[in-house]
């Protein structure tokens, strides 16, 4: 189904239009925290702490995927607003060929560098083989992985926050059962874990690829539609590139600190890799929220409706307070309950460690989400510039006071980098919001 976001309230378009987005991030992290649960309940905190070694690659993976999405995305929603058929399906092709060629000589790089990038993070010996047992199986999976956000971020550009909510449910449902009978039917351990997630993956990603190809033969115009576009590519680039820095940045911001974490042993590392799953599904769950406003952004930007831009973030504010609230209670009040999805209830370190962490972190979502709804406006509208500063204030500040505050309070110290680090990146994004966005009252579309 395809949605032209630039007509109708604004409040209930983006509502409308968000519920899916948020619903597949929900099944999309559920299933990536199924290799946790299933790992620490039937292989043992060693094999959790395995996986929260590799996690920091991972998510440097996954923040390459997620880059790419937002590029095509963000360019391809701008000239749907505007009705540029020609150049939205020229757009799409470019993108799925790129995305090809990234995810062929990033799984080669993978491959070669994953013992490597796993030494430089200070891996215990006692882990070190089942980190690389998963991450290996993980980087075979980086085409399925870039595919799919590709995909899926042309769904969202043109409307379409449904059809992605599809394959993630019959993906993330299925996850769960390959992950249960490999572990413990045929008892494979973190392969089993890795290698379900990998055919899970490559199932989403050939249907969303599929049926893309089936909806892009609905648009018709008599224009020449190329294949493949350098132009166009250099568009998408334009904002594609700094949004891969920005979440790659972020990611290798999380390297150093996962070097910090690693450092305190198995029993810390087990903790952190439990909360921090949870942590990043209220994250992933409030982007979500934001990458919808991004889209309704792009198009209405596309159409010359600025108006219609501030309206949308407005309206992203308030979901956003809904879902901050409401996941800031849950995880502050029943972090016990939710670490013993995990863990066993008598590894008391391991507990206590992400009890603490989701505790100081989960109050400052309400912070963190009003950052990435105003990063979303600014990048639906081509800032990029400013999008860029507003999340590296954040990055360099929380990683540089993750080092100094360890020296007092330990691991502590670390979980407490989060909130600074938040505080000051929603205060730089909201000042560049307020000049680029809400003191304009029109917009020069050229080059759209």
């Amino acid at each position: 189904m395809v949605n032209d976001l630039t007509t109708g309230s604004p409040s209930k378009t983006l509502l409308a239009f968000s519920a899916p987005l948020l619903l597949s991030a929900a099944f999309q992290q559920f299933y990536n925290m199924a290799d946790s649960v299933i790992a620490g309940k039937f292989v043992g905190k060693d094999a959790l702490a395995a996986i929260g070694a590799s996690f920091p690659v991972t998510i440097i993976i996954v923040a390459i995927a997620v880059g790419m999405n937002t590029g095509s995305s963000v360019i391809i929603s701008q000239f749907f607003g505007s009705k540029k058929i020609s150049q939205l399906k020229s757009s799409v092709y470019t993108s799925i060929i790129t995305a090809f060629v990234m995810a062929i000589i990033l799984t080669l790089f993978g491959v070669f560098l994953s013992g490597f990038m796993l030494r430089a993070l200070k891996t215990p010996a006692d882990i070190f083989n089942g980190a690389k047992v998963y991450l290996d199986i993980y980087i075979f999976g980086l085409f399925s992985l870039i595919m799919y956000n590709v995909c899926t971020g042309v769904f969202t550009a043109i409307g379409d926050s449904k059809t992605p909510l599809y394959f993630l449910i019959c993906s993330s449902v299925g996850n769960v059962f390959i992950d249960i009978f490999m572990v413990v039917k045929l008892n494979m351990g973190i392969a089993g874990l890795a290698w379900a997630t990998f055919i899970a993956q490559t199932i989403a990603a050939v249907l969303a690829f599929l049926v893309l190809l089936k909806r892009m033969s609905y648009f018709k115009t008599n224009e020449k539609v190329d294949i493949f576009s350098l132009k166009l590519l250099k568009k998408l680039s334009v904002v594609a590139v700094p949004s891969i820095l920005q979440q790659s940045f972020v990611s290798v911001g999380n390297l150093f600190i996962q070097v910090l974490v690693n450092s305190f042993g198995s029993d810390v590392m087990a903790g952190y890799s439990a909360a921090i799953k949870l942590n990043t599904f209220a994250i992933v769950c409030i982007t979500t929220l934001s990458s919808g406003v991004s889209s309704f952004s792009a198009q209405n930007y596309g159409a010359g409706r600025m108006d219609r831009v501030k309206m949308g973030f407005n309206a992203g504010l308030k979901m956003l307070f809904v879902v901050a609230v409401f996941v800031t209670v849950i995880y502050f009040f029943m972090a016990s309950a939710l670490m013993g999805f995990f863990v066993n209830p008598n590894e008391i370190s391991v507990m206590n460690t992400g009890k603490m962490f989701m505790r100081i972190v989960s109050p400052f979502y309400i912070v963190v989400g009003t950052k990435l709804m105003s990063d979303s406006v600014l990048r639906g509208t081509g800032k990029m510039n400013a999008f860029m500063i507003s999340t590296f204030s954040d990055l360099i500040l929380r990683v540089l006071l993750s080092f100094i505050l360890v020296k007092f309070f330990d691991e502590t110290g670390i979980w407490l980098s989060w909130p600074f680090g938040w505080i000051v990146g929603a205060g730089v994004s909201l000042l560049f919001y307020k000049k680029y966005i809400f003191n304009v009252n029109t917009k020069n579309m050229e080059g759209i």
